[in-house]
């Protein structure tokens, strides 16, 4: 699958969206701005997001607002490289899609769960949820409870999931969540595995099996600090599937009686040895920061492979995700040292 002949038009494709991804620079102007609004007429002038912000109206310049643009401006991405690639790149791109529609049967889980009115603010992603997507938007946002959202979902993969947990009766907004999370980690692994050959069969086997390590190392942390989860209750919300943290390893972690026993049995992980954790940087940062580190090598050293498109992909996620983070901050009054703080993931 891995080739120049294959890669050629995608990569080229990609390299010029890279050009436009914002710098470190910019997010250091961008944290000493003042407002939404300041932030948005900030945005105007860079390449990625003037399209869609240019004709956008002041008035209109809420967070909520320029997210949906954010986001539009990653599908809009998506959609360019899904039209350079051949079959089998069409195929890799379908099961990433995934993520995004996850996101959604996420949201509109929590609307009928709060009981929140209908959400009107998914329109935007319609047009290519039409495209690439098995499920209805339409269908979910009009859902009136969480048994008629999951029979709206009778009709795709995540149907099967979903429904068990709805048979429990006594489900949580979180069981769905960990079910929809399982689903899919257990679908790439195994889908994405069939269709990619040779070295980008190996290159994408290291490279989810490292993300589902990471996710699990932090899914036990935050169980332990946060809630306070014995370790029954933990291994039932992490992925069944061990990479470079073994079943040894992975149990040391799970039953460690405090979180600083925890950190200090992680120290004797492959993981903490090859990206020195450290302890000033927040455990969700440690996994970005780890994930990034592993995907640039893997478009360094196979710039046209597998890697050109999912390593685009993140980095415009992780963009999108700072440049939320960062409104968020202002929008509170933040002074830019804690804003750089968060966006940086330094504890505080």
């Amino acid at each position: 699958m891995g080739s120049v002949m294959t890669y050629s038009g995608i990569t080229t494709k990609i390299r010029a969206m890279q050009a436009k991804l914002l710098k470190p620079e910019d997010f250091e102007q961008i944290a000493s701005l003042k407002s939404v609004a300041e932030v948005t007429e900030y945005l105007k002038e860079k390449a990625a997001y003037a399209p869609y912000l240019e004709n956008m109206d002041s008035m209109f310049y809420h967070r909520g607002n320029v997210e949906k643009v954010l986001y539009q401006s990653l599908f809009d991405d998506f959609s360019r490289i899904f039209r350079f690639g051949g079959m089998e790149q069409k195929q890799f791109l379908k099961t990433y899609w995934k993520r995004y529609e996850i996101d959604v049967i996420n949201y509109c889980l929590r609307i009928v769960f709060n009981h929140y009115q209908k959400p009107m603010d998914l329109d935007y992603k319609k047009e290519y949820f039409e495209k690439y997507s098995q499920i209805s938007i339409d269908a979910l946002v009009s859902s009136k409870n969480v048994t008629e959202l999951v029979e709206n979902l009778q009709n795709t993969e995540y149907y099967k999931s979903l429904k068990k947990i709805q048979e429990l009766k006594t489900a949580t907004l979180f069981d769905y969540d960990m079910a929809l999370e399982l689903y899919y980690f257990t679908t790439l692994w195994k889908r994405q595995r069939r269709l990619l050959k040779g070295k980008e069969q190996k290159m994408y086997i290291r490279d989810c099996g490292t993300k589902i390590d990471l996710l699990n190392i932090q899914w036990v942390y935050r169980a332990k600090k946060y809630y306070h989860m014995l370790p029954p209750d933990i291994y039932s919300l992490t992925i069944p599937i061990h990479y470079r943290l073994s079943v040894e390893e992975y149990k040391t972690l799970v039953e460690t009686p405090s979180v600083e026993e925890f950190q200090r049995q992680l120290e004797n992980t492959y993981y903490a040895k090859k990206y020195h954790f450290g302890s000033d940087r927040t455990i969700e940062r440690i996994y970005k920061d780890c994930l990034q580190k592993l995907y640039l090598a893997d478009r360094r050293q196979n710039p046209y492979s597998i890697a050109s498109i999912y390593t685009y992909l993140f980095l415009k996620e992780e963009e999108i995700d700072a440049l939320t983070t960062a409104m968020e901050c202002i929008r509170y009054g933040l002074p830019r040292g804690e804003t750089l703080a968060y966006l940086g993931g330094v504890k505080q």
